[in-house]
This record gives C-alpha cells, structure tokens and sequence, in this order.
C-alpha cells in the first residue's frame, strides 16, 4: 500500500469502504439500521467531495493500485496550529497490517506548522482508541456529540504533542 492525496475518481471506493467499516466496526454498537442512516448523510459523495476541495486540509487514501484499503482526513483549526483528525478507516480485511499508521504519519506531516492532532473517538471502539494510544494520543476530553453537533453520539477526545 502506498499513501496518496485522494481525487474524485476515489470517492466511490472511498465511499465504499466506509460504509464497509462503519458497518464492521459500529452496528452491534449503534444497530445497522442508524448506521445505515449515518453513513448515508456522513459518507455521502456530496460529503465526501465537500471534505476533497475543503480549504486546509488533507484526504488521503491508502492504495494498492487495485483498491482502496485506508483513508484518512484532516484539517487545520486554531490557526493551523492543531490538526483535527476527523476521519481514519482502513478496510476490516486489512486492519492491523500498519495501514493506518501510515495513513496517521503523512497526515500529521501534511501540517508541518502544527504543534497538536485532537480526534474524537467512540469509547465503545476498542480497537481504535487502542491503536490512538499505542500511537501517542491522550485522552483530553469528552463530548456528547461524535462527528457533528447534535449527533448524540458520545465520544472520547484524544490528543497528540507533535515535535515542533
């Protein structure tokens, strides 16, 4: 797998594995049938073009050459001095095979001028808040709305010190 910066042509594969993983990892969690609902408004190609040509920020996409097994988006807030990590998926299949670290590493070396990465995480995903410790991130918070205002979806907040 190479890393890449994601294009058009992408958002359907992208699209796909999320809607893949949010099932795998979110519906003994939160049903299907709202995961369903989640990643129709969340994952939609609408949403996703919006995030490709979003001022700031980075869409990466981990890359075979025959499919799309990771991807990942950022962007700067706080004056570009704290990246926020607002979505890093790679394919159940492919969970475990360092995919996701290198997704994590070009996305924090996409933003060089910052000094912090923040993300929000389910507490009920063991599996991600695992891979966010063992990658450096402290828990630094809570909120009651995961992803978007009003989504009532309880969530840790996790944080990183990056190397100035």
């Amino acid at each position: 797998m190479f890393v890449r910066t994601a294009g058009d042509r992408d958002l359907a594969a992208v699209r796909a594995l999320l809607v893949e993983t949010w099932h795998a990892t979110y519906d003994d969690i939160h049903g299907a049938e709202r995961v369903t609902e989640i990643t129709n408004e969340w994952h939609s190609i609408a949403s996703l073009m919006a995030r490709l040509v979003k001022p700031s920020s980075e869409f990466l996409v981990a890359d075979d050459g025959k499919r799309i097994g990771g991807m990942a988006f950022a962007e700067a807030v706080d004056g570009g001095g704290v990246v926020m990590l607002r979505q890093l998926y790679v394919l159940p299949s492919l969970q475990g095979r360092g995919i996701g670290g290198m997704l994590l590493d070009e996305i924090i070396e996409s933003f060089p001028e910052a000094h912090r990465i923040r993300l929000e995480v389910e507490e009920k995903n063991a599996r991600a808040v695992a891979f966010y410790q063992a990658n450096g991130f402290v828990q630094a918070g809570r909120t009651e709305n995961c992803g978007s205002a009003g989504s009532a979806i309880p969530a840790l907040i996790y944080e990183r010190v990056l190397a100035a």
